[in-house]
C-alpha cells in the first residue's frame, strides 16, 4: 500500500469548524421571562450599581458626615444612636418585650428569624411562578419584611431627642480645672458631675458649664432654685459650700 492511500479524514459534526461570536440563545419564544445572564442581565446590574455608587458618592460629598466629641467611657449620661442602617433594630429594643429581661429576644430571636426566613426564602418558595399574585410566601414575607423595617425605623427617628444628641455629640473647648481645689471636690460631693460631667462639658442631662458667663450670685440661685430641666433644691449643701462652688463654677474657663 502506498502511502497515503485509502486514508479518509473523518470530522465530528459536534465540533463546529467556524468560530462563532459568543451571542446568547434565542429566547424570543419566552418574552418577559427570561434572559441571557451574559451580557444582557449582568450589564443591567452594573449600570444600576454604578448610578447608585456615583449618586452616593455625590451625597457623602455635599454632606460630610459630621464629627463628635472624643468618647468618654465615664459618661455615663450619653445616648449612644446606631447608624440609619441599624435604627430599626435599635426600636425595637425599646419595647417591654424585646428588652430587659428579654433583650435575648430583641436582640438574636427575632432578627435571627427574619433573616433566617430570607435565607430560607428561595427553598421555602420553589415555584416557576414570576407573578407577585402566584407566589403569595415569598411575596408574603418580604412585605411583612420590609414594612416592619420601614415601621421601626420611622418611629426611631421620630422618637429620638435630636436637641439632647446635637448637645451631647457638640466638640466643646476644652477648660481649666483645678480638680484638687474645694470647690471641685463640693461639685463632685453634690452630684453635679453625673450631668454636667467630670470636665464640666456638659451631657444630654446637664448644659455645659464651661464660659458660662455667669456670676456667682447667679449659680447659686440655679442650684437652690433651679432653671430648665434642673429642678430645685439640687443642691443639699451649707451656704458656705454654696458659695465656695458658685465661684468655682463661674471661673471655669476655656483653654
Amino acid at each position: 500500500m502506498h502511502r497515503g492511500k485509502g486514508m479518509k479524514f473523518v470530522g465530528d459534526s459536534r465540533i463546529s469548524a467556524e468560530r462563532k461570536p459568543n451571542i446568547p440563545k434565542d429566547y424570543s419564544e419566552y418574552p418577559g421571562k427570561t434572559e441571557a445572564f451574559w451580557p444582557n442581565f449582568l450589564l443591567k446590574e452594573w449600570l444600576v450599581g454604578a448610578v447608585f455608587l456615583i449618586g452616593f458618592l455625590c451625597l457623602t460629598i455635599a454632606h460630610p458626615s459630621p464629627l463628635e466629641r472624643v468618647a468618654d467611657p465615664t459618661d455615663a449620661g450619653y445616648i449612644p444612636l446606631p447608624d440609619w442602617y441599624f435604627l430599626f433594630l435599635y426600636q425595637l429594643l425599646k419595647y417591654s418585650f424585646a428588652s430587659g429581661p428579654y433583650t435575648v429576644i430583641g436582640a438574636i430571636v427575632i432578627p435571627g428569624l427574619a433573616f433566617g426566613a430570607l435565607m430560607l426564602a428561595p427553598f421555602l418558595d420553589r415555584g416557576p411562578e414570576r407573578r407577585p399574585a402566584k407566589r403569595p410566601v415569598a411575596v408574603g414575607m418580604m412585605i411583612l419584611g420590609v414594612a416592619a423595617t420601614f415601621f421601626l425605623t420611622w418611629e426611631s427617628v421620630a422618637t429620638h431627642d435630636w436637641e439632647a444628641a446635637a448637645e451631647q455629640g457638640k466638640i466643646k473647648a476644652e477648660a481649666d480645672i483645678d480638680k484638687e481645689s474645694e470647690g471641685y471636690a463640693i461639685y463632685q460631693e453634690q452630684g453635679c458631675i453625673s450631668c454636667h460631667g467630670d470636665n464640666l462639658e456638659g451631657g444630654a442631662a446637664g448644659k455645659a458649664l464651661v464660659d458660662n458667663g455667669l456670676e456667682p450670685d447667679a449659680i447659686a440661685d440655679i442650684a437652690k432654685n433651679g432653671q430648665g430641666s434642673m429642678p430645685a433644691g439640687v443642691f443639699k449643701g451649707t451656704d458656705e459650700e454654696l458659695k465656695v462652688l458658685s465661684e468655682f463654677i463661674s471661673g471655669v474657663t476655656s483653654k
